[in-house]
């Protein structure tokens, strides 16, 4: 007869507990560290568009060639019209009154596969030129002396005596 009493008894403690899933983390969540606001505003993400600044000035002198070689890339400049919640910082006595200007720097904005093209490109600049250096550092290689050896390392615990 004791034995139904303890299965009861099990059963309805069972049944008291609270699930794993019941149970939150949110009480045991850090909170977030205080981070410096960005200088620049960054606009709600386009579908299908990229945005970058591009400089227009550096030390009050204008840089007219940066320019010209972002717009020939394909980088269009963004009207305050397009992005009416980047322009409570613009600079209004900027040559370019019609455009987002802050602090030297125009917004402008490229379609994705643009840029993603130009990404590519310049990642395979960059491995053909790696290539190339290694190919010449090798040149130099002789097997009595060779310039890279394969190393290994151990770690091990312990007493350090």
């Amino acid at each position: 007869m004791s034995n139904t009493t303890e299965t009861t008894e099990d059963n309805t403690s069972a049944e008291n507990r609270n699930s794993r899933d019941s149970d939150t983390r949110d009480l045991n969540v850090r909170k977030k560290a205080w981070q410096r606001p960005s200088i620049l505003p960054t606009p709600n993400p386009k579908d299908g568009f990229s945005f970058r600044w591009v400089r227009l000035s550096m030390l009050n002198q204008q840089d007219v060639r940066n320019v010209h070689s972002r717009l020939r890339e394909g980088w269009v400049p963004v009207t305050k019209k397009e992005c009416p919640e980047v322009t409570l910082l613009v600079d209004e006595s900027q040559k370019f009154k019609d455009n987002i200007v802050v602090g030297g720097l125009m917004l402008c904005k490229a379609p994705t596969e643009m840029v993603s093209e130009r990404k590519e490109h310049f990642e395979n600049m960059t491995k053909s030129q790696m290539h190339s250096v290694d190919n010449n550092f090798m040149a130099n290689n002789d097997p009595r002396m060779p310039l890279f050896r394969e190393r290994s390392s151990k770690t091990s615990f312990g007493r350090g005596d």
